[in-house]
């Protein structure tokens, strides 16, 4: 990493004349009717004067006139930034170039999805050979006037002959599922409804396994708790009321189950899980035995098993049993008790993945935040290691272990994802889609720092910019901090529009996610996500120690979890951040289980029901904690009318609460997004559109000058 800029970012400590904001139109806010609800919970009157706000803007007519008051205000008010237009016309220009997914080998078939710039869904196409010339299978472009009906997955069955792929409609969670014949490109009769994954081949093309839920009641498909999963087989040609239920437990609805099919055909391996924690049972299925009856090979919700693959009855799993960073182990599912044999030991770095490709093990680690690949025999013997193109994030390996042929995608801050076919015999990999870019990647720095949180503990950032900037520059620090989940480096068109401005983006890897395992998560959840505040806190004022960036010039953002963050550190340290743009947000902590996915966050939250859980979340929930009396930062909240995963009355009833409360005179708005959901399937249009409102916004209140870049 090139470090030769910090000493001069740290002498740099007076803010650039530019950032005295230009007067701006006084913002005069939609009237929002404040309720009289309280509830008392553990002897804690808790208000929620808005509670009304929480209905779906879909059936209900006031709601749905506050959202268009409130857009109506935010459009106005972001026409008047001068930095819009040029911020949307270059993102535009960096998002249109040619981009590939990663392929899927079936039946000698090549199946992967292209976008050849600014459509608003990406294409899948197939080659009947590595570099034949591909054909569409599939263009959602055609499926939607708005661009908003995407392609939420595909799954080619094993002789690439049929295509299982799912419909996400509006950018909802839920997924249609259907069959297409990939010669003539002509879909089948099969529809499945209520479903919110993909699905499984058998290995003889008859049919698939799936997993859906029940029809939700009338007006509450986008708001119902997701409860009572099953697994069923669908057979080709025959309607979804006659599928095969496999698996169920009706006595416990909170479990989810998942299948999927092992390489050799012969087994089912259903995962049970309940929350978002890293803890599943497992059972068999054995697919060659007349009643399919399951049989439980690891009970107890106390660990995370995965399955790498399988000879016969030896099964290879990933496991953090005994080894909170993951390690690889074997069993013989043929023993009626059977045990786990270690393969491969725990290491300092996190295990994140690992497959079997043409009878190499291979093993994805992260360490310190960066990718590394390292290969193993099928007897754990060490082989070496995967050589990367940089410093970044490798994803992908994907296939089967009797072909050696496998692909991965590699992509760091300032290299777009590049497509590599690789070899895993002969351990050799090359460019399979290569993208062109209207920048100069060599342009931009990428530094990795470690700087001490509240408590001490050294808490990774990487902090990206033009080479030669000095400081304090307009920032944008973006977090997440929670549910097990690492930010690894990844390329992003509207970041580089930011960075060629001036701007800088900081990304620290706060306790909570999964950088480096369990005890990683678990210093930032629960009791501890106060840490995970702490964390955010800290990387503001080490930016602003360095030199790097000041009170007047950080933007804090992140999204979902990360809303929830955002809000947060926001109530605790507004004095820290010239703007804040918290995106889809859980902002109700007292009462987010109540809706779609919420019931599985516990894990990570806690339970509203539970007096010490409450105490916590209502100490730091960002809906309850507004400071009346402090000056805030420029608030720009987003979130999407089919947002059901996150629903939006929590950023609905936030936005209420900041325009009520006396927090000063900057700009506190909402942006609200039609046909569109937590993120998923977003069409490019609305992508480049939000992103430039965003930037504008930043630009506005950080003093960033912004001119058109040629």
């Amino acid at each position: 990493m090139r470090r030769a800029l910090l000493a001069a970012l740290m002498l740099a400590t007076a803010a650039p004349a530019a950032l005295a904001q230009d007067p701006m139109p006084k913002i005069t806010y939609p009237q929002t009717e404040r309720g009289s609800t309280v509830d008392e919970q553990f002897g804690v009157k808790v208000a929620d004067p808005y509670r009304w706000l929480e209905n779906d803007v879909r059936s209900d007519e006031k709601v749905r006139g506050w959202v268009s008051a409130q857009n109506a205000v935010t459009d106005q008010y972001l026409a008047t930034l001068p930095g819009r237009q040029v911020f949307r016309d270059r993102i535009k220009a960096l998002y249109n170039f040619e981009r590939f997914g990663l392929p899927t080998k079936k039946g000698g078939k090549y199946f992967y999805s292209r976008n050849t710039g600014l459509q608003n869904q990406s294409v899948l196409y197939v080659r009947d050979s590595l570099n034949g010339e591909g054909r569409v299978l599939i263009d959602p472009n055609a499926w939607a006037k708005d661009g908003a009906t995407a392609l939420g997955g595909y799954n080619p069955s094993e002789d690439g002959t049929k295509l299982l792929y799912s419909i996400q409609d509006g950018g909802t969670d839920w997924r249609t599922l259907k069959v297409k014949d990939v010669a003539t490109g002509q879909d089948a009769g099969d529809q499945l409804e209520w479903v919110r994954g993909l699905g499984d081949w058998m290995k003889d093309g008859s049919g698939f396994f799936y997993t859906r839920f029940p029809e939700p009641p009338a007006g509450q498909k986008y708001q119902a708790l997701t409860l009572n999963s099953k697994v069923y087989f669908h057979k080709l040609g025959t309607p979804q009321s006659a599928d095969r239920l496999v698996y169920e437990t009706p006595d416990l609805p909170k479990r989810g189950h998942y299948a999927s099919v092992t390489d050799d055909g012969r087994w089912l391996v259903i995962y049970t899980s309940e929350g978002t924690d890293n803890r599943n049972e497992v059972s068999l299925v054995d697919l060659q035995s007349a009643d399919w009856r399951p049989r439980k090979l690891i009970a107890g919700l106390e660990n995370d098993w995965s399955v790498v693959g399988n000879s016969g009855t030896r099964f290879v799993f990933r496991t953090n049993k005994d080894a909170p960073r993951n390690r690889i182990v074997t069993m013989d599912v043929a023993q009626a008790n059977a045990q786990p044999v270690q393969l491969i030991a725990e290491d300092k770095a996190v295990l994140d993945g690992a497959s079997i490709i043409g009878g190499v093990l291979l093993a994805d680690y992260m360490v310190d935040v960066k990718t590394e690949v390292r290969r193993y025999g099928l007897d754990g013997k060490p082989m070496g290691a995967v050589a990367l193109p940089g410093i970044g994030s490798a994803g992908g390996f994907g296939g089967t272990p009797d072909d050696p042929e496998t692909f991965f995608a590699f992509t760091s801050f300032a290299t777009p994802s590049t497509v590599y076919r690789y070899d895993a015999r002969t351990n050799q990999a090359s460019v399979w889609a290569a993208p062109k870019v209207a920048f100069d990647p060599n342009a931009f720095e990428v530094r990795q720092v470690f700087y001490p949180s509240k408590d001490g503990t050294k808490v990774p950032m990487y902090i990206v910019h033009k080479k030669g900037l000095k400081g304090p520059a307009p920032t944008i620090l973006y977090g997440y901090g929670g549910f097990n989940v690492s930010l690894l480096p990844s390329f992003s068109p509207t970041r580089i529009a930011w960075m060629e401005q001036g701007g800088v983006i900081a990304q620290p890897n706060l306790r909570g996610g999964g950088e480096y395992g369990k005890a990683w998560h678990d210093a930032g959840r629960l009791a501890n996500k106060q840490n995970v505040f702490d964390d955010m806190i800290a990387a503001a004022e080490y930016l602003g120690k360095q030199g790097i960036a000041s009170p007047k010039t950080t933007v804090i953002q992140g999204g979902s979890n990360g809303g929830l963050l955002v809000g947060a550190v926001i109530n605790q340290r507004p004095d820290l951040f010239a703007a804040a743009l918290p995106a889809v947000g859980v902002m109700d902590m007292t009462r987010f289980d109540r809706w779609t996915a919420g019931r599985y966050w516990v894990d990570d939250y806690g339970y509203p029901s539970k007096q010490a859980d409450f105490a916590t979340l209502y100490k730091y929930s960002p809906y309850h904690n507004v400071q009346s009396g402090k000056a805030y930062p420029a608030i720009l909240a987003t979130t999407a009318d089919t947002d059901d995963r996150v629903v939006p009355g929590h950023t609905f009833k936030y936005t209420a609460a900041i325009q009520a409360a006396d927090i000063g005179d900057k700009p506190h708005l909402v942006r609200i997004e039609t046909r569109a959901g937590h993120g998923s399937g977003k069409p490019t249009d609305k992508i480049i559109e939000e992103a430039a409102d965003l930037w504008a916004f930043s630009a506005q209140w950080t003093g960033m000058q912004v001119k058109p870049v040629n």
